[in-house]
């Protein structure tokens, strides 16, 4: 079983980057969807950011396309999220996920029903 941890949150300023990552203790990351979500104070989860380790092809939400990258490293079986721009609405606690071994289907990358293995979070905080 794979249990996602994340690391690499933080406070910075609006226009900074961060980058978080999200290691995988137990199983690897292989044929699934991994993905980054994250959640604001009185807001509904959302998906961010997804990648299917079988083909490396990533999935975005369009709000974040051009400032949010996610990029795996199968060596080190971590995934990546790197944040650029920040801006103050960003600020939430970021999960990383992974499904079970899938087949590759668009419309799931984004969907939280997708994801059954949770981490607990990592805050990031953006002042203006």
């Amino acid at each position: 079983q794979v249990q996602p941890v994340e690391s690499g949150g933080g406070s910075v300023q609006a226009g900074g980057s961060l980058r978080l990552s999200c290691a995988a203790s137990g199983s690897a990351y292989n044929n699934r969807f991994v993905g980054w979500f994250r959640q604001a104070p009185g807001k509904e989860r959302e998906g961010v950011a997804a990648v299917y380790t079988g083909s490396l092809r990533t999935y975005y939400v369009d709000s974040v396309k051009g400032r949010f990258t996610i990029s795996q490293d199968k060596g080190k079986n971590s995934v990546y999220l790197r944040i650029d721009s920040l801006k103050p609405e960003d600020t939430a606690l970021y999960y990383c996920a992974a499904s079970f071994p899938t087949f590759e289907d668009s419309s799931l990358a984004l969907d939280t029903d997708t994801y059954k293995h949770w981490g607990r979070g990592t805050q990031v905080a953006v002042s203006s």
